[in-house]
């Protein structure tokens, strides 16, 4: 009767190659795991402060009252693009002001929101940025990971079998370094299933948000728009 395998024994035992490709492995998937952990609890708190703050936006017609609101609510993207517009429209009304050529309705009836809507893409912008840190790390690790585990399971078979060449090998001597060989690959594939999943989800839950901001950038010009025309009124 023929004892099992050793996985551990087998590991322990294996060439300092297949070592490090195991090391490597090992701290992809400690990495990729501690990116998933903060990123999901970063989107979770995203989303719960985004829908907070539309609520608030939607029942709130204080472009002042919003921004108080927007400025305690920091998790939020939407409250960030709506911190850049209220700015910029601060901006443009002070320089009238300044300058004496007219009133904030004219220029906004002569000049349209482009002002504004720049402010909002670089809120939007900046939201993004923010969003995808470390995203793309998970892509890398999902991706270069079962390359690394292969890489160990082609230098473990030519190892094992390095042996046979010279003559007196059997199976029973090729069986361990096979299996270590083996073991590399269900590690790199370990470490890629998890990130690649994951990087999924979480460009989901970014391309929802930012659906959301798009429509977010709509109702704050329309709100804008509104508050101007009961100016002019």
């Amino acid at each position: 009767m023929h004892g099992s395998l050793n996985i551990w024994q087998i590991l322990w035992e294996s060439g300092a190659v297949v070592k490090i490709v195991l090391l490597l492995l090992l701290a992809a998937s400690v990495l990729s795991w501690t990116i998933i952990f903060q990123k999901y609890k970063e989107l979770k708190l995203m989303n719960e402060a985004n829908d907070k703050f539309n609520q608030f936006f939607r029942t709130s017609s204080s472009l002042s009252e919003i921004h108080r609101e927007a400025v305690e609510n920091q998790d939020s993207t939407m409250s960030l693009m709506f911190r850049k517009g209220y700015e910029e429209l601060n901006r443009v009304g002070e320089k009238l002001n300044n300058t004496k050529q007219g009133s904030i309705t004219q220029h906004f009836a002569e000049h349209g929101f482009q002002a504004l809507e720049r402010a909002l893409k670089t809120g939007y912008n900046t939201a993004n940025e923010k969003m995808d840190v470390r995203v793309s790390t998970l892509a890398s690790i999902g991706s270069i990971t079962p390359f690394i585990g292969l890489f160990g399971t082609v230098w473990g078979i030519i190892d094992a079998f390095s042996g046979l060449s010279s003559g007196g090998g059997s199976i029973e001597a090729v069986a361990p370094g096979i299996a270590e060989a083996l073991v590399a690959t269900a590690i790199g594939l370990a470490a890629a299933i998890p990130a690649v999943w994951f990087f999924n989800i979480f460009n989901n839950q970014i391309s929802r948000i930012n659906s959301q901001m798009e429509s977010f950038s709509q109702d704050f010009l329309n709100l804008i728009e509104r508050s101007i025309l009961i100016k002019k009124d």
